[in-house]
């Protein structure tokens, strides 16, 4: 009557395998991690450094926020595991949402 909520007949299997897919997922959080401090790194040195056209560390700077955004989502908040399904959809649809009205506004202005 305790708290098994083991799936199969063998606890010590389930252990395992949860402390090795926990293993593989620190794994990949701590390589996103690095890739996004160097990806900020790299952001930092668009913007002070003066051989850089403004337009290009501009667009260079979006470019790696959306890098961040996408690392983020798929190792931070487990976008990637399966029953995130729902979540996804509706942040997609919000992105997509948001990004119309940002090409419509820009249109708009720009006409």
């Amino acid at each position: 009557m305790g708290n098994n909520h083991e799936n199969s007949a063998h606890p010590k299997v389930d252990v395992q395998f949860r402390r090795r897919k926990n293993l593989e997922d620190m794994k990949y959080q701590i390589i996103s991690f690095s890739l996004m401090i160097f990806l900020t790194l790299i952001a930092f040195v668009a913007i002070g450094y003066d051989g850089i056209s403004d337009g290009f560390a501009v667009i260079t700077i979006l470019l790696l926020a959306i890098v961040q955004v996408i690392f983020q989502l798929y190792y931070f908040m487990h976008m990637s595991h399966k029953g995130h399904e729902l979540p996804a959809m509706f942040l997609y649809s919000g992105l997509t949402v948001g990004a119309v009205t940002i090409l419509a506004f820009v249109t708009i202005v720009w006409i």
